[in-house]
């Protein structure tokens, strides 16, 4: 069989698992169908191109599970985790990234490597030999996703994400707005001030729902059904679950003071989180959202700042596709009917680029392992990589399997800590000290470059 490693797709997990193959000495071929076949969400060429947000989540790695996979990853050499520091934006404790630089770097790094190649094309069969991996993420094409079905003998999976709105940082009213990060969470008064906040009364609230849920919205086609991911909700969709939700969720006030109008408390606030590292460019968090186009400007600029606001992208919806990886993937992410091929990413159903990222590392490893005739030990399973493709690959619910981000939920109890809410700090660095105990130990055996 072929030595060299076929891996479709050029997004956050292909490019990781590219990156830790070929730097255990395999070779490695990337099959990326941009820009050949474009995407409506893809704007480049490039790897690892941000779609959706900028962020990265949490980088808090003792409180938090996201935190605690960037850790492990740094800990594993990842490329993405390695970049996206480089390319840092002020974003209070999360760890937000300019979005093309990153992508830039991380494609220049790959090819700089002797032993990985990119190919511009679309890969639309599953291979009988040789080894891959499968890392296209949730835009999947149709002519795969038709092969998947076929090969699987069962219906892909789908749910609906949608794309928050970038606004130009110079169309924004700062006598209404201010910047301030939550809590003035951050080391340094970039990071304190990362965030710009529009202020709402409860009647400028109050109109907003209004408008939002009687904005016109994107139709779905025929047969599609509307199963979104919880953890990337439309606007509009949590308004229609209730008028205080979005208060309560992304637009909630706690944490933050009008300088100026201190001592008045806001109703509710929408924040922006810098885009790129010129400042240029903010988009509004959490605002996800399938009203046509037309209807976001006019919904958009009811928002006190934004009453002049130009949009440098506007919102989109789109449909996701994943596999019932539970069924369908073994303990080493290969599809138990075809172990040539292994997949990595949001369609093996994880959620987020850090958690797409950290499967393909664990794809990237497991590949070059077999291939190289090594033993891989297997993933602790008390390690934030260990629980996620745990969960994903057998400890989920083939039955109402949903994409999932890294959480504590998946992790196995610790004994002897307190339960609830008044036992989370330390029942959570519990978890973060076992892991890291537990991850360096499995990094250790292999012996391979960190």
């Amino acid at each position: 069989m072929d030595k060299t490693l076929h891996i479709v797709g050029g997004g956050m997990a292909g490019s990781e698992a590219a990156w830790q193959a070929a730097r255990l000495g395999v070779d490695v071929v990337i099959h990326e169908m941009r820009p050949k076949v474009e995407t409506f969400a893809h704007r480049t060429g490039n790897l690892a191109e941000m779609v959706c947000s900028n962020s990265f989540r949490s980088d808090d790695h003792e409180q938090n599970a996201v935190g605690l996979l960037h850790w492990e990853m740094r800990q594993a050499g990842s490329l993405i985790m390695t970049t996206a520091g480089e390319h840092r934006l002020p974003a209070g404790g999360a760890l937000a990234v300019d979005r093309d630089p990153f992508s830039e770097a991380v494609t220049a790094k790959l090819l700089a490597l002797p032993n990985v190649s990119v190919s511009a094309e679309e890969i639309c069969e599953l291979p009988s030999d040789g080894h891959w991996i499968f890392a296209t993420g949730p835009l999947t094409s149709g002519t795969l996703g038709k092969a998947l079905q076929e090969e699987t003998g069962a219906e892909a999976l789908a749910f609906f994400d949608a794309i928050a709105p970038i606004v130009y940082f110079d169309t924004i009213d700062m006598d209404t707005a201010w910047l301030q990060s939550r809590y003035d969470k951050g080391e340094t008064e970039e990071e304190q001030k990362a965030y710009i906040n529009c202020p709402m009364t409860k009647d400028q609230y109050e109109a907003f729902i209004d408008a939002l849920l009687a904005a016109e919205k994107t139709e779905f086609h025929e047969g599609e059904t509307a199963g979104y991911f919880d953890g990337c909700l439309p606007i509009e969709v949590m308004a229609e679950r209730g008028r205080e939700t979005l208060r309560h969720g992304p637009m909630k006030p706690i944490g933050l003071t009008n300088p100026h109008n201190p001592e008045e408390k806001a109703y509710a606030v929408v924040q922006l989180r810098r885009d790129n590292a010129l400042g240029t460019l903010y988009n509004i968090v959490g605002f996800q959202t399938k009203m046509k186009y037309g209807a976001q400007t006019e919904v958009f600029r009811r928002i006190p700042g934004l009453e002049n606001a130009s949009f440098a992208r506007l919102g989109g919806i789109h449909r996701n596709t994943f596999l019932n990886s539970p069924t369908l993937l073994d303990a080493q992410m290969r599809l138990r009917s075809r172990p040539n091929l292994r997949f990595a990413g949001q369609i093996t159903g994880v959620e987020g680029y850090v958690e797409s990222a950290s499967m393909g590392l664990l794809a990237g490893r497991m590949a070059a392992a077999e291939i190289l005739g090594r033993d891989l030990p297997t993933v602790p399973q008390d390690s934030a990589h260990g629980a996620l493709i745990h969960h994903i690959t057998g400890g989920a619910e083939a039955k109402t399997f949903q994409p999932m981000n890294v959480n504590f939920g998946l992790f196995r109890p610790l004994e002897g800590l307190r339960g609830g809410r008044r036992g989370r700090k330390d029942r959570y660095k519990g978890y973060t000290d076992r892991a890291k105990e537990v991850w360096q130990d499995w990094l250790a055996a292999q012996e391979v470059p960190a």
